[in-house]
């Protein structure tokens, strides 16, 4: 920094005005580099990874006897404050492969485009719409690359999806965050069919950026079969005899050996030319008594390469066999966006070994995870939307053993789905006291660090300052009050600093400040349920987001700290009726009225109906795991005056209706066959949900 620019520094802050941007470079200037992305609002890596909330994990049902070491994962959050708690779980050496190997050994993430590019949703509606755009996406991710690049095994990869519009920002930010020289390929992906733009060149593909962590990353080479046509042209001798066609290969290489390689044969000096032989002398002898020889009219030798033993060609770079899902066939879903299994299946076995961890933070309808069990891989699946969570349970219950989504039924091994950011109060209190303490040092961030001062047991430190944990258990009807806080203060004095934390649950405070001061010392109180205290954070918090119609359903989410779920209020009524301008009767759930609940930056908040999300709906619930059958978006039950319409012929004996607002919070009702106002059930569920689905496609043609 020079004087003139340090004397503009200082009178710019003089007048109190903001400094620009740009000179953020001479400020805090960053590792050297020849080159770099500069943009708005980069914070420093050091910062991402040490401002970056760690969320600990709430299970929340477990799918399967899980009687392993390791069991697979679901997580619902967002997934950097998620991914942050599995840097911990790393470091603690619990993130380990099935051959000990600490780390993640290959992430693929499908994150929103940022782009204005539509999909085909259900009823041709847009699937979705990303709204973050320049800057802010790209920040976004980058913050998300710098800890997967953390979390990945050393000899780990990544893929990353992108479209044309983002994808030359993005490879120059992956070139920062893993290197250059660790870039391995840009893989372009032909998504979908030629079609007509009539403003310019059709736009038919995405991109895959594949980089490693390091040099020696797994690879396990993947082959193409050729194509008839390449076959024709590149096998087009055949043997007498057998009638197998068969290549030349040229039995020389560039450059002089002076060993056995070096020597002549048959007559031939390679080293004429400045060459060699592939094999020595012996060996090409054992090749012509094996009939492996064929000569040119020049004599010059040549090596024959059956076709029928011909592995393909090694995977290249532009991937055009890989078709788009179709709105029809066994992969289709409910949800939008889904990629193919095939796609997933040649990254997955290319970068990694059974039993290898692979994550995908951009979950969505699970297709890695789906994929990743089928390949015996164990997996990691993290998403921020409810109906994500819903439609990868749903998907991991009803695995096909191919594929594809064919063949046999196959049973997932045991998975475990987590809450990172949301909680259920109502069971965290029913932990014993150990898991209640470490849950409650986990959610505030605190070091698990006991020590004593003044005589008074002390659980951990936060950012350096003393926290006290206080066992509810043990005293059961006490209350924190100010009294409270005036005797700890005695015991503890200034010996503890300038700050000071109580961590209990929110009803046994008998204040409602965030704090009291004495004497110098500032004594916090945490409580459970709470959405954190701002002052202590550089960030305000934000709660997560669910979409209310199918655009928002991958909009970018950048949640911060946590809150507890709070279940909305719902009044809700079926019945068996026609819909205005059907001629046959059909199952209807209405909302009649819906208030969510909210703690919102430390404030409750209510809203009504303009705060519903998602109705999703198990036609036929077995009364143990939701099987999500049909969503509805508030947009479109809005059109319908708040009306779910559905056939008759799918309500099973109970129907599972789960109500989600805007933030995450949701309600269920098991809705008995009896309340539609229909007789008991005479085929089995699978049969009727079948048979309903096709009735439903039939009308849907016609």
């Amino acid at each position: 920094m020079n004087d003139e620019f340090r004397q503009m520094v200082i009178d710019a802050l003089r007048r109190g005005d903001d400094l620009p941007a740009d000179w953020a470079r001479e400020l805090f200037p960053p590792e050297k580099r020849e080159y770099e992305l500069v943009y708005y609002g980069k914070e420093r890596e050091e910062d991402i990874l040490a401002d970056t909330m760690a969320v600990p994990l709430q299970p929340v049902s477990t799918f399967g006897k899980n009687g392993e070491d390791w069991h697979n994962m679901l997580i619902l959050g967002d997934n950097l404050q998620a991914m942050k708690t599995l840097l911990k779980i790393k470091e603690e050496g619990k993130l380990t492969n099935a051959d000990g190997t600490p780390g993640v050994r290959l992430i693929y993430i499908d994150p929103p485009f940022a782009t204005k590019r539509e999909f085909s949703g259900t009823k041709d509606q847009k699937a979705y719409q990303d709204k973050i755009t320049g800057a802010r996406f790209v920040e976004f991710l980058r913050q998300r690359l710098i800890l997967m690049r953390e979390a990945l095994a050393a000899d780990g990869s990544i893929f990353v999806h992108l479209d044309y519009k983002k994808g030359h920002y993005i490879k120059t930010i992956m070139d920062e965050v893993f290197g250059e020289q660790n870039f391995r390929s840009e893989i372009i992906w032909k998504r979908t069919d030629a079609h007509n733009d009539t403003k310019g060149i059709g736009k038919i593909h995405d991109t895959i950026l594949h980089f490693s962590k390091s040099s020696n990353a797994i690879w396990n080479p993947i082959y193409i079969p050729l194509s008839n046509k390449t076959a024709d042209t590149w096998y087009k001798h055949i043997e007498e005899g057998t009638s197998r066609r068969y290549n030349k290969a040229d039995l020389t290489a560039r450059g002089v050996r002076r060993g056995e390689t070096g020597k002549p044969w048959r007559g031939i000096n390679p080293t004429e030319k400045g060459n060699h032989w592939r094999y020595p002398p012996s060996k090409l002898g054992e090749l012509l008594d094996q009939g492996l020889i064929v000569f040119s009219d020049s004599g010059m030798p040549y090596l024959k390469r059956y076709l029928d033993e011909s592995k393909g060609v090694t995977l290249q770079d532009i991937w055009t066999d890989v078709p788009m899902i179709r709105g029809f066939g066994n992969e289709t879903v409910i949800y939008p966006t889904r990629k193919p299994e095939a796609l997933l299946e040649r990254i997955i076995s290319s970068a990694s070994n059974c039993g290898d961890i692979v994550m995908d933070a951009f979950a969505g309808s699970g297709t890695t995870c789906a994929v990743a069990e089928k390949l015996g891989r164990r997996w990691i699946g993290i998403d921020c939307g409810k109906l994500a969570i819903y439609t990868i349970q749903k998907n991991m219950l009803n695995l096909k053993s191919e594929i594809g989504n064919k063949g046999k039924p196959l049973k997932p091994k045991p998975f475990t789905l987590y809450n990172a950011g949301l909680y259920d109060f109502s069971t965290l209190k029913q932990l014993a006291w150990a898991d209640w303490r470490f849950f409650a040092l986990q959610l505030f961030g605190c070091k698990d660090e006991p020590h004593i001062i003044g005589g008074l047991e002390l659980d951990g430190k936060l950012k350096g300052s003393s926290v006290l944990v206080f066992n509810h258990q043990e005293h059961p009807g006490q209350r924190i009050d100010e009294d409270t806080v005036h005797d700890i203060h005695v015991a503890v004095g200034k010996k503890v600093g300038r700050k000071f934390f109580i961590i209990a649950p929110r009803g046994v405070f008998d204040f409602q400040q965030d704090y009291n001061d004495l004497e110098g010392v500032r004594y916090y109180a945490l409580r459970i349920p709470y959405s954190i205290i701002n002052e202590l954070h550089h960030r305000e918090f934000t709660a997560l987001q669910q979409p209310n119609d199918e655009n928002a359903v991958n909009d970018t989410v950048d949640a911060v700290g946590f809150d507890f779920i709070q279940p909305p209020k719902v009044g809700w009524g079926v019945s068996i009726k026609k819909r205005k301008g059907q001629l046959l009767d059909e199952a209807c759930l209405k909302i009649k009225e819906f208030e969510s609940r909210a703690r919102l930056r430390g404030r409750d908040t209510h809203g009504g109906l303009e705060t519903f999300s998602i109705l999703m709906l198990d036609f036929d619930y077995n009364g143990e795991v939701f099987d999500l059958d049909a969503v509805f978006y508030a947009h479109q039950l809005e059109a319908e005056d708040w009306q779910a319409w559905f056939l008759s012929e799918s309500v099973g004996a109970n129907v599972m209706a789960v109500f989600i607002d805007i933030y995450g919070n949701e309600s269920r009702e098991i809705i008995p066959r009896e309340k539609f106002g229909l007789g008991p059930a005479k085929l089995e569920s699978a049969t009727r949900k079948a048979l309903a689905r096709a009735k439903k496609k039939s009308r849907t043609r016609k």
